[in-house]
């Protein structure tokens, strides 16, 4: 679905290094040391011309949340700024599958919603992304960013390719009501957890909801979080940055392990997109997602605060604990014909108040990167979420965010052929290893 709207007028420490100061306000050190354009801060232009004429039109923003309550929030942002900008929204999937076309079309989107990490420090490998380092400089946008979130915004040459805005975790979400309905309660170990699945399929409970029908990523979910439960975080880094194979007894061993998990999954998991997955859950039908927090939007308003959630249990003790939270945000066209209004709308949707409107609005328990956002009164599931990621270890972003969204393809084929028929993993394996090669030789 196409909509245009118009207005005028790494390790946990290094993760949240510089952050310990804003305690529940955020572990990222904040955005927007100063609101002024490009002009009045003394930053220079990049990426175009200077001596272009001056651009006409609006600025483009093209958005790939088009689940109703965050496309409703990006639509109020863009109806409120006081600059001239139209926002063109489009599912996640075609928006993927379109975003090279986009970057290297001959009038680009000027912003792109999109992922911090490896997948954006790829397009700007490509020179497709406009630098805006400037605005993580002085007075700058982002100046008052941490080192951490400066580095996941980076391309390879040092230079700032990326603005991030809010970032969430990942964990297993369940019911409370649904929980002490059946009598059970949260594992701690991953022995509790299968048994929890094994009693509540005896129940007729589906224990594992999910949805990799038209979102086959979701597989990848449960693939991030075996590997750093199994292996650890620097070696799932390592893996997605092709310095080991996915032929290597390590990653066996995962699928091994996602095996065991494969008679607890909804039935109808290859039918739902992962909006889709939550019915079941909601109807007390199944009973646990992993899942982002961003799934909290898909209950209904009097189920949210029956919402809880708990880490997914350690397997192998020799590893760090780890936990996945992707960090999103915005990038632009380098081909941009209006770098000055670009990077305008890039501080107004980084602004505290642009970061409050969009949380509120959205519905989503996502958390903003802008210190001067008050959490104290975000829900206690945004609050737990919070102290999860600042007493883990290691901090991941996603399959494709550690590695690219030409390698998440591949995930996305072979893991959804092995939950279909997991009978021949080592025939899987050598199959991802051999399109992953074809990825890494480009």
């Amino acid at each position: 679905m196409n909509t245009t709207t118009r207005t005028s007028p790494v390790s946990r420490r290094g993760f949240l290094l510089g952050a310990s100061a804003l305690g529940t306000s955020g572990l990222l050190a904040g955005c927007l040391g100063s609101e002024g354009t490009p002009e009045e801060t003394g930053t220079e232009q990049t990426g175009t011309d200077e001596t272009s004429s001056e651009p006409s039109g609006p600025v483009t923003l093209q958005n790939s949340q088009s689940d109703p309550a965050p496309r409703e929030a990006l639509e109020a942002l863009i109806g409120d700024y006081p600059g001239d900008a139209e926002i063109n929204t489009v599912a996640i999937e075609q928006f993927r599958a379109q975003l090279s076309t986009y970057l290297t079309s001959a009038n680009p989107p000027d912003v792109l919603t999109w992922y911090a990490g490896s997948v954006a420090r790829d397009y700007a490998a490509e020179g497709l992304l406009l630098d805006v380092s400037d605005m993580w400089e002085g007075e700058g946008a982002c100046a008052n960013f941490s080192d951490a979130l400066r580095e996941l915004s980076s391309a390879e040459d040092g230079s700032q390719i990326f603005v991030p805005t809010n970032y969430y975790w990942w964990s297993i979400f369940y019911k409370k009501s649904a929980f002490e309905e059946w009598g059970v309660s949260a594992p701690e170990t991953w022995e509790d957890f299968l048994a929890l699945c094994e009693d509540l399929k005896g129940r007729g409970v589906s224990p594992l909801a999910n949805g990799i029908g038209s979102t086959p990523w979701m597989a990848s979910g449960w693939f991030d979080y075996l590997n750093l439960r199994i292996n650890g975080a620097q070696y799932h880094r390592e893996l997605l940055a092709g310095e080991h194979a996915f032929t290597d007894p390590e990653v066996e061993a995962v699928l091994e392990e996602y095996t065991k998990l494969i008679p607890y999954f909804d039935p109808n998991m290859a039918s739902y997109s992962y909006q889709e997955a939550v019915t079941p859950m909601v109807q007390n039908e199944s009973a646990m997602y992993l899942i982002g927090a961003f799934v909290t939007q898909f209950f209904p308003e009097d189920q949210r605060d029956d919402l809880d959630f708990f880490s997914v249990p350690p397997i192998n003790p020799d590893v760090p604990s780890a936990e996945e939270a992707p960090t999103d945000g915005y990038f632009a066209a380098s081909g941009t014909d209006n770098p000055e209004g670009t990077k305008e709308l890039l501080a107004y949707l980084a602004s505290a108040e642009s970061q409050q409107t969009f949380i509120e609005i959205s519905g989503s328990s996502n958390l903003p990167t802008h210190p001067d956002v008050d959490t104290s009164s975000f829900s206690p599931l945004v609050q737990k979420g919070i102290e999860l990621l600042n007493s883990t270890e290691e901090i991941t972003q996603f399959f494709n965010r550690d590695s690219s969204d030409a390698l998440q393809a591949t995930a996305d084929d072979a893991l959804t052929r092995f939950l279909a028929d997991p009978s021949d993993i080592p025939g899987i394996l050598e199959g991802w290893q051999a399109a992953a090669e074809r990825v890494w030789d480009q």
